[in-house]
């Protein structure tokens, strides 16, 4: 994925108006690297978890497109796309609603 695409998928998850969040520790598993949700999934779990959230995320197909690029990817790619969207000081407020959306979207 390109950086224009991870830019992308920062500022939708900015547009989405997720939560303040610190980040997963280096021990502990990654949520959104390591899923195995599939995009319908996500998008299901987003809309029982955040309908305001999925609203906004429904509205955007630039978020759409950068999600299924991310799930697309393989997992090393995953990784790196996280922590640069981790890294980066606009995607902090946004990270806690993926990271929960991620770790319920196999129950859907």
């Amino acid at each position: 994925m390109s950086k224009t695409s991870i830019n992308k998928l920062t500022v939708a998850a900015a547009g989405l108006g997720l939560a303040l969040s610190a980040g997963a520790g280096i021990a502990s598993a990654d949520p959104i690297a390591d899923s195995t949700c599939t995009y319908t999934q996500f998008v299901s779990a987003l809309n029982a978890q955040n309908p305001l959230a999925a609203a906004a995320f429904n509205a955007s197909p630039e978020t759409q497109s950068s999600l299924r690029q991310f799930l697309a990817a393989p997992k090393s790619q995953r990784v790196e796309m996280a922590q640069q969207i981790r890294s980066q000081p606009a995607s902090q407020p946004y990270v806690p609603v993926i990271e929960q959306t991620f770790s319920v979207c196999n129950n859907y």
